[in-house]
């Protein structure tokens, strides 16, 4: 279907792809695997047609349909989400707003000459588009946008008044409103809710098409691929497998390579002491210049590149109190809508609460007034004694002030510290070497994020406040977080969309809304999510398993 061939690809000095030859076949499911910078987006756009290979060919068969999900959106605005998510979805969208348009034009007593020329047309437009599924395709995209997250009165609510991460739910409606023979989706899960994150899983998994795409969603990867395509050093490695099959047969392929690394220097080193011993002597001047002449030809095998993981020791946290926080009668409004309604919280230390619930259940209000970000209506949030709190959300990444680099922030906030402890700091969160010279207003959100949790761990507070914790941060990052929080001796209070965070953190929940949405009580787990899971036969609130 689609195939690269001797491809080679390059950015000035920055080689992305070296003679690399690829396959995406009818109905497989891929996920496209690499280092930050290694090329999936390049590869992603050369199939797109947006990029030309420096050499090699990428041959894709004209009438192929391609959707493509990014992660840059253009401008929504002057539509409702549903007229939006319908505009881009393809040949059926376009005939759903040609038809509006013509309807308009038949009431409109002004073009009463023209209305043959546009019953004609309106007959013609009708046809295709009922041909095409048309009719069913309101009710189709209704679907899908609820599947994402939205209600009914987002829906018909004005695109322009959504903020950047709905705007993406909004991108991906259309592409996958457009069903098209090749999907290509560039990290689709990073501005989605475990509900959604659910809900894109099972559509996926249901699709007959092909798929190509970017995830730093271990669960969802595994779920949904069944190869894996690894770009690395400019060449790109097929693996038949999920994500976790794919990181079993690297280790063991690299293990092999290892192997034979060094038995062919073991006999390049005896072949070497032979000529060197031996090449002085007439008697043996052919055997020496044959084994000169066999060792010219011989293929060097190369040590497999070793992900450089650094580790960093975080320390100890203060102990705190037995009793870290306690809500009492907490009511939270928002113009007519309730969102928390008397809400009765003990937690205890050393406890770690993962929060749940559907969208608009509460989830970042309560993690903000726990915070003391804001105020509830009424009740009280009472902190425990000798309490050190860290709170983390996606506007904590303000805290940083854009004109320093990276060192010369940590160097602003721990001017006690040792250069080569913020630097190991800075290594253990994926910024290493020239990376700590960045500017903060070049970062990507992902690296905002890593900086603001490493500033965070560096001097640990003994309750952790995680509103997200893992949105934008890639695979290596994430298992280094969680490796490090899964130790931490502190109590925590979280909410993630992640599962691995959630199996591997909690040992209490706490569920929002429950069945019925925000209008149900709350119900608290006194087990870890993983008994969660098994104990209501769903992984999030309404969503079963």
């Amino acid at each position: 279907m689609i195939a690269f061939s001797g491809v080679s690809k390059q950015y000035g000095r920055q080689i992305l792809f070296v003679d690399a030859s690829f396959q995406l076949n009818p109905t497989e499911k891929v996920g496209l695997v690499g280092p930050n910078g290694a090329g999936k987006t390049t590869l992603f756009r050369m199939i797109t047609g947006e990029e030309n290979p420096d050499e090699g060919d990428v041959s894709v068969p004209k009438k192929l349909s391609i959707g493509y999900f990014r992660q840059d959106i253009e401008e929504m605005s002057g539509r409702s989400v549903l007229d939006e998510a319908i505009a881009g979805s393809g040949r059926v969208g376009n005939l759903h707003h040609e038809l509006e348009a013509l309807q308009q034009a038949l009431e409109d007593p002004a073009r009463a000459d023209e209305m043959d020329k546009v019953l004609e047309r309106f007959g013609e437009v009708q046809e295709e588009y009922d041909h095409l599924g048309g009719y069913a395709l309101e009710a189709k995209t209704r679907e899908i946008l609820h599947g994402l997250g939205f209600d009914d009165e987002r829906v018909d609510g004005d695109v322009g008044a959504l903020s950047g991460g709905w705007k993406m739910r909004v991108a991906m409606a259309r592409v996958l409103l457009g069903e098209p023979d090749v999907l290509l989706m560039d990290e689709p899960t990073n501005h989605l809710d475990i509900e959604s994150i659910l809900w894109l899983e099972s559509f996926l998994k249901s699709r007959s098409g092909a798929l190509l795409m970017t995830s730093h969603d271990r669960d969802f990867m595994n779920r949904i691929v069944t190869k894996i395509a690894e770009i690395d050093g400019g060449e790109i490695t097929s693996y038949s497998g999920n994500y976790d099959f794919y990181e079993r047969e690297r280790a063991i392929r690299e293990t092999n390579r290892e192997a034979a690394y060094a038995r062919q220097q073991s006999m390049l080193a005896k072949e070497q002491r032979f000529i060197e011993r031996f090449a002085a002597h007439a008697a043996k001047a052919a055997q020496v210049q044959s084994r000169v002449k066999a060792l010219d030809k011989i293929e060097k095998i190369e040590l497999p590149k070793k992900r450089k993981i650094v580790k960093f020791d975080f320390r100890t946290p203060p102990r705190s109190g037995d009793q870290v926080a306690e809500l009492l009668g907490v009511t939270k409004t928002y113009g007519t809508r309730v969102v928390h309604d008397h809400l009765n919280m003990m937690i205890r230390r050393g406890e770690r609460w993962c929060v749940m619930g559907k969208n608009g259940a509460g989830k970042s209000t309560l993690l903000k007034m726990v915070a003391g970000a804001i105020q509830p209506d009424e009740g009280e949030v009472k902190l425990g004694a000798s309490l050190k709190m860290g709170y983390f959300s996606q506007q904590a990444l303000d805290v940083l002030d854009s004109d320093l680099t990276i060192e010369e922030q940590l160097r602003k906030d721990f001017p006690l510290e040792s250069i080569g402890a913020l630097r190991s700091l800075a290594g253990a969160f994926q910024f290493s070497g020239d990376d700590t010279d960045k500017k903060i207003r070049a970062l990507s959100g992902g690296e905002k994020t890593r900086l603001v949790m490493a500033r965070m761990l560096l001097d640990p507070p003994n309750f952790l406040v995680l509103d997200e914790p893992t949105n934008h941060l890639d695979l290596a990052t994430k298992e280094m977080l969680l490796e490090s929080l899964s130790n931490f001796e502190g109590t925590m209070l979280f909410v993630s969309h992640d599962r691995a965070f959630l199996r591997g953190l909690s040992n209490r929940v706490l569920e929002l809304g429950g069945e019925s949405g925000t209008d149900a009580q709350p119900h608290l787990y006194p087990g870890s999510y993983i008994e969660y899971v098994q104990r209501t036969g769903h992984e999030a609130p309404g969503v079963h398993a």
